[in-house]
């Protein structure tokens, strides 16, 4: 069986240490390529570099996933910078919106996991609200993940996967404030927070706010390589299918 390749996007960070050494460094939780592993996907890291070279990027890809990380840049969006928005990441911004405009041209499955979820909304004419309380982990303790339920929306491809009220990791402080025209909105958490939104259509195009790398449930990530599965044996010639 086609075991397809999923990208998956990272940080780039001025320093990281391991060992003896202390270095600018791409690096990314072993937990995202070990769920696209776990879902039945090969996968890739795909650090900043040249949105020029996004499209061969993509080409190359039967998926690509935009994980969780910085905050976006409010000036993406002609937002002025609230006082609790993180430092921006340039970089990570422009390779991220270029990989995304690229899948989408290409009709390659995306997922968008947090971050990825509010860059996919900007992207495509959206906006965010900069700081919300409540969705981050336990009072005081930075870094550790919370959890909450969220509920599908009826007839959406994300209530298709998880048709209940589900239980979901999250680590999180912005979210959808205007919805991107063309998005809709799959879940929400029970202060009416979006948590998923999906691209209606031939294009599998999914964002999740939480964290399902995090977590035991694959429904998502499952989801996304079946697609880029079907994508690609559909794309290869019939005498090299196996």
């Amino acid at each position: 069986m086609h075991e397809p390749l999923i990208g998956v996007t990272t940080y780039l960070e001025p320093a990281a240490r391991w060992g003896v050494w202390e270095l600018p460094a791409a690096v990314l939780p072993s937990a995202y390529p070990r769920l696209v592993q776990r879902s039945g996907g090969l996968a890739a890291l795909l650090p900043p570099d040249a949105p020029a070279r996004a499209a061969a990027v993509v080409a190359r890809l039967d998926g690509l996933v935009i994980a969780g990380g910085a905050d976006v840049d409010p000036g993406l969006y002609g937002a002025e910078r609230d006082f609790r928005t993180g430092p921006p990441a340039h970089e990570r911004d422009a390779w991220e919106l270029a990989l995304l405009a690229a899948a989408m041209e290409a009709g390659t499955p995306v997922l968008g996991i947090c971050r990825g979820m509010q860059l996919l909304n900007v992207a495509l004419g959206g906006t965010l609200t900069q700081h919300l309380d409540g969705h981050t982990g336990p009072f005081g303790k930075a870094g550790v993940l919370g959890e909450h339920p969220v509920a599908p929306v009826p007839g959406t491809l994300y209530a298709s996967l998880v048709p209940g009220v589900a239980s979901v990791p999250t680590y999180h402080h912005q979210a959808v404030e205007r919805l991107a025209p063309g998005l809709v909105v799959s879940a929400h958490a029970a202060d009416g927070t979006v948590e998923a939104v999906e691209l209606p259509g031939a294009r599998w195009v999914l964002g999740v706010q939480w964290h399902p790398e995090m977590g035991d449930d694959l429904c998502v990530m499952r989801a996304l390589v079946e697609a880029a599965r079907t994508g690609a044996e559909t794309a290869r010639p019939a005498a090299h299918r196996v």
